[in-house]
């Protein structure tokens, strides 16, 4: 089987989801790669989902991605008193770094680099931006703050802090712990949350290695400043477009989401569009037409894949939310303006034989109606080539290494087989032909375009571009 769409739907596990019977069923609606989030569940409960995941893998015989998204360090207010506290636009409150049950002059926030790194003038924002306050003063335990925007603190809100960066690693304890546990488990990538500087990703590279694909979830303004390095240090993105919308104008959020995923087509590295899309399906059995539009802008923009969460997580309509995205991207990939939008947003590539290579396949390919590009791989780093060309015909992608495969289920356009190591020239032929024929993109008398690197197998070496026609 294989999608009529080149975008791919990344979907969130949870309640709603993680049955057997029903991952099975949101992969046939369109899902190609599921998400564990660690912010919620067991290390017990993302292994039977995983578990699940494989035996599908098996069942239907194609390639699932998983994503391990870790929960990062999270910050919030200690207990308050009764639980809630009602704060005024206009007062001062304070902060203290020790202390339970506190009120207005000593709500808890039990984390020093805080107060290490705040300075008067900067801003807390407050259970996602719904409260905002402004320091004032501060001592080395004790932070004052003016109520810019007032409204209720209750027990554990989150904190966000937009202006500042904080020395602290994005990787808690029990990120580690979730980490490794993944990682033995077989997760194809892990999403980093909370990302601020280079240094964090080479972190947790360090410990990741080649593992696992390694994502950078975008949502600090810091983050931003950094994110050539960053792009450079991952081997994909996430657009975390709901911490990213708290700490930056709501205003700013489309044009980073532009830059962002044009940055990642630059450096041929996948990139998800994440939050919210489809925010109303989480109770209702259709989006709005504002969300609608959301997704398809993703997708018109040249993403590599759009994300459901709590839609797919805890919703009520879990399969009808996939089934709409899924039916969006293929309407918006076969609208008449789209391959104009995409091609506009053509751009200039590095001057290297394989990214030329690559850039010639895509070309060759559609002036010679070929019916489809395949792509021999051992990273992946070939197919992504090809893939940031955007091209108009199906890219099927054969790689030896079974974690590649998975994670070719990110990667725009891309339809991944795990196939058998090659070792001459006449056997990337046939295996080609062979593939192309069995997956039903190809009949007798086609015209294919198949792109290697020679010698087979070293990764990086993209060289090789052929024109060969399927035999009857």
């Amino acid at each position: 089987m294989h999608r009529n769409r080149r975008a791919k739907i990344v979907a969130t596990v949870g309640p709603a989801s993680a049955a057997p019977e029903m991952l099975k069923q949101l992969f046939l609606a369109g899902v190609d790669t599921f998400r564990m989030n660690f912010s919620h569940g067991t290390q017990a409960d993302h292994a039977k989902v995983h578990a699940a995941i494989r035996a599908l893998e098996v069942e239907v015989g194609r390639p699932i991605g998983i994503l391990q998204d870790l929960q990062g360090p999270k910050i919030r207010v200690g207990t308050i008193k009764d639980g809630k506290i009602t704060v005024v636009t206009g007062e001062t409150i304070r902060f203290v770094l020790e202390g339970q049950d506190g009120d207005k002059s000593a709500i808890p926030l039990r984390h020093p680099e805080i107060f290490e790194a705040v300075a008067p003038g900067q801003e807390l924002l407050i259970d996602d931006g719904r409260i905002r306050v402004r320091v004032t003063g501060l001592g080395a335990d004790h932070i004052d703050a003016l109520v810019v925007n007032g409204g209720v603190i209750s027990n554990r809100k989150g904190v966000n802090l937009p202006g500042t960066v904080l020395d602290l690693s994005p990787l808690t304890a029990k990120d580690r712990a979730d980490l490794e546990f993944g990682l033995a488990l077989g997760v194809d990538w892990v999403a980093m949350s909370f990302v601020q500087k280079p240094a964090d990703m080479i972190e947790a590279r360090a410990i990741i290695g080649k593992r696992a694909g390694l994502m950078a979830k975008i949502e600090k303004p810091s983050a931003l400043q950094h994110i050539d390095d960053i792009i450079r240090l991952s081997d994909a993105i996430m657009v975390a477009r709901g911490d990213l919308g708290v700490e930056i104008p709501h205003e700013d959020v489309p044009g980073r989401q532009k830059e962002l995923i044009r940055a990642c087509r630059l450096a041929a590295k996948p990139v998800i569009v994440a939050t919210q899309m489809l925010e109303s399906m989480v109770a209702t059995p259709a989006p709005t037409r504002a969300e609608a539009s959301d997704v398809a802008t993703a997708i018109y923009d040249g993403a590599d894949a759009v994300m459901l969460s709590a839609e797919s997580a805890s919703g009520q309509y879990p399969l009808e939310a996939v089934g709409m995205m899924d039916r969006i991207i293929r309407s918006t990939e076969n609208h008449k303006l789209y391959r104009s939008i995409i091609q506009a947003s053509a751009l200039d590539e590095e001057h290297s034989p394989p990214h030329a290579v690559a850039a010639a396949a895509a070309d060759v390919a559609e002036q010679i109606g070929a019916v489809a590009i395949v792509g021999f791989t051992s990273s992946g780093t070939t197919a992504a080539r090809i893939a940031r060309r955007r091209p108009a015909l199906p890219i099927v992608t054969l790689t030896p290494d079974a974690l590649v495969a998975r994670q070719m289920a990110l990667l725009w356009g891309a339809h991944s087989i795990q196939s058998e190591d090659i070792n001459s020239y006449e056997e990337m032929v046939q295996l080609a032909a062979t593939a192309v024929r069995r997956e039903e993109f190809a009949k007798p008398g086609d015209l294919i375009v198949v792109v290697a690197g020679i010698p087979f197998g070293q990764s990086g070496s993209t060289n090789n571009l052929r024109v060969v026609r399927i035999k009857p």
